[in-house]
Protein backbone atom coordinates (compact mmCIF):
# COMPACT_ATOMS: atom_id res chain seq x y z
CA UNK A 1 0.00 0.00 0.00
CA UNK A 2 1.05 3.32 -0.79
CA UNK A 3 1.70 6.32 1.38
CA UNK A 4 -1.26 7.98 0.01
CA UNK A 5 -3.70 5.14 0.42
CA UNK A 6 -2.13 4.88 4.30
CA UNK A 7 -3.61 8.74 4.81
CA UNK A 8 -6.67 8.05 3.29
CA UNK A 9 -7.36 5.06 5.25
CA UNK A 10 -6.26 7.18 8.42
CA UNK A 11 -8.93 9.75 7.95
CA UNK A 12 -11.20 7.94 7.23
CA UNK A 13 -11.26 5.68 10.28
CA UNK A 14 -10.38 8.69 11.95
CA UNK A 15 -13.70 10.86 10.76
CA UNK A 16 -15.55 7.15 10.84
CA UNK A 17 -14.64 6.88 14.97
CA UNK A 18 -15.35 10.72 15.15
CA UNK A 19 -19.04 10.08 14.46
CA UNK A 20 -19.37 7.34 17.03
CA UNK A 21 -18.35 9.57 20.21
CA UNK A 22 -21.69 10.73 22.10
CA UNK A 23 -22.87 13.48 21.70
CA UNK A 24 -22.55 15.98 25.02
CA UNK A 25 -25.37 15.81 27.45
CA UNK A 26 -27.91 18.41 27.57
CA UNK A 27 -29.23 21.15 29.79
CA UNK A 28 -32.41 20.10 29.98
CA UNK A 29 -34.48 22.93 31.46
CA UNK A 30 -37.50 21.13 33.72
CA UNK A 31 -40.96 22.67 33.37
CA UNK A 32 -42.08 25.13 35.55
CA UNK A 33 -44.40 23.55 38.43
CA UNK A 34 -47.81 24.36 37.02
CA UNK A 35 -49.98 25.68 39.43
CA UNK A 36 -52.47 23.75 41.78
CA UNK A 37 -55.70 23.46 40.68
CA UNK A 38 -58.48 24.64 42.35
CA UNK A 39 -62.32 23.12 42.36
CA UNK A 40 -64.87 26.06 43.54
CA UNK A 41 -68.01 24.68 44.41
CA UNK A 42 -71.20 27.08 45.40
CA UNK A 43 -74.33 25.46 47.02
CA UNK A 44 -76.15 25.39 50.21
CA UNK A 45 -74.44 23.93 53.60
CA UNK A 46 -76.36 22.67 56.59
CA UNK A 47 -74.64 21.51 60.00
CA UNK A 48 -74.83 18.78 62.39
CA UNK A 49 -74.01 17.99 66.08
CA UNK A 50 -74.91 16.58 69.29
CA UNK A 51 -77.48 13.68 68.67
CA UNK A 52 -74.12 12.73 66.18
CA UNK A 53 -71.15 13.31 68.61
CA UNK A 54 -69.23 10.42 69.27
CA UNK A 55 -70.44 8.24 66.53
CA UNK A 56 -68.62 6.18 63.69
CA UNK A 57 -68.88 9.08 60.26
CA UNK A 58 -68.39 6.97 56.87
CA UNK A 59 -64.23 7.26 56.78
CA UNK A 60 -64.42 5.42 60.20
CA UNK A 61 -63.21 7.92 62.90
CA UNK A 62 -65.91 9.34 65.74
CA UNK A 63 -67.97 12.33 64.59
CA UNK A 64 -66.42 15.09 67.05
CA UNK A 65 -68.80 18.83 66.98
CA UNK A 66 -66.01 20.38 67.78
CA UNK A 67 -63.65 19.11 65.17
CA UNK A 68 -63.44 21.04 61.84
CA UNK A 69 -64.51 18.43 59.93
CA UNK A 70 -67.34 18.31 56.91
CA UNK A 71 -69.43 15.92 55.01
CA UNK A 72 -69.68 15.53 51.24
CA UNK A 73 -71.21 13.22 48.63
CA UNK A 74 -68.49 12.50 46.86
CA UNK A 75 -65.00 14.27 47.52
CA UNK A 76 -62.24 11.88 48.94
CA UNK A 77 -62.03 11.41 52.44
CA UNK A 78 -58.85 14.13 53.70
CA UNK A 79 -59.97 16.35 51.59
CA UNK A 80 -59.12 20.15 52.90
CA UNK A 81 -61.99 22.49 51.92
CA UNK A 82 -61.98 26.34 52.41
CA UNK A 83 -65.40 27.20 53.15
CA UNK A 84 -66.84 30.85 53.19
CA UNK A 85 -70.08 31.89 54.22
CA UNK A 86 -71.89 33.67 50.92
CA UNK A 87 -74.29 36.05 53.66
CA UNK A 88 -71.38 37.33 55.49
CA UNK A 89 -67.83 36.22 53.79
CA UNK A 90 -66.93 34.78 57.51
CA UNK A 91 -64.52 31.72 56.40
CA UNK A 92 -63.77 28.39 57.77
CA UNK A 93 -61.32 25.45 56.65
CA UNK A 94 -62.52 21.81 56.91
CA UNK A 95 -61.60 18.82 56.59
CA UNK A 96 -63.82 15.84 54.53
CA UNK A 97 -64.38 13.04 57.28
CA UNK A 98 -68.32 11.84 56.23
CA UNK A 99 -70.60 11.76 53.64
CA UNK A 100 -73.89 13.50 53.21
CA UNK A 101 -75.81 15.47 53.18
CA UNK A 102 -78.71 13.34 52.66
CA UNK A 103 -81.85 16.08 52.57
CA UNK A 104 -81.74 17.19 48.99
CA UNK A 105 -80.81 20.48 48.01
CA UNK A 106 -77.55 20.85 50.16
CA UNK A 107 -74.07 20.04 49.18
CA UNK A 108 -72.13 20.07 52.66
CA UNK A 109 -72.88 19.41 55.85
CA UNK A 110 -70.48 20.81 58.59
CA UNK A 111 -69.53 20.77 62.01
CA UNK A 112 -71.01 21.98 64.90
CA UNK A 113 -67.74 23.83 65.51
CA UNK A 114 -67.31 24.78 61.59
CA UNK A 115 -70.83 26.18 61.47
CA UNK A 116 -69.92 28.37 64.56
CA UNK A 117 -67.14 29.81 62.89
CA UNK A 118 -69.27 30.55 59.74
CA UNK A 119 -72.27 32.10 62.05
CA UNK A 120 -74.69 29.17 60.50
CA UNK A 121 -75.79 28.01 63.50
CA UNK A 122 -79.19 29.86 63.83
CA UNK A 123 -79.99 29.91 60.14
CA UNK A 124 -79.00 26.17 59.83
CA UNK A 125 -78.46 26.55 55.83
CA UNK A 126 -76.18 29.07 54.60
CA UNK A 127 -74.97 29.46 51.11
CA UNK A 128 -71.68 28.70 50.47
CA UNK A 129 -68.37 28.94 48.34
CA UNK A 130 -66.14 26.11 48.59
CA UNK A 131 -62.62 25.69 47.58
CA UNK A 132 -60.73 22.28 47.44
CA UNK A 133 -57.61 23.16 48.51
CA UNK A 134 -54.44 21.52 47.33
CA UNK A 135 -52.86 18.73 49.33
Amino acid sequence: MGRRRWCLLWVVITLGLGGCVAPPPSQAIPAPPSPPRLTLLVGRASWYGGAHHGRLTASGERFDINALTAAHRTLPFGTRLRVVNLNNNRAVEVRVNDRGPVVPGRMLDLSYKAARALDAITPGVVPVRVTVLPR
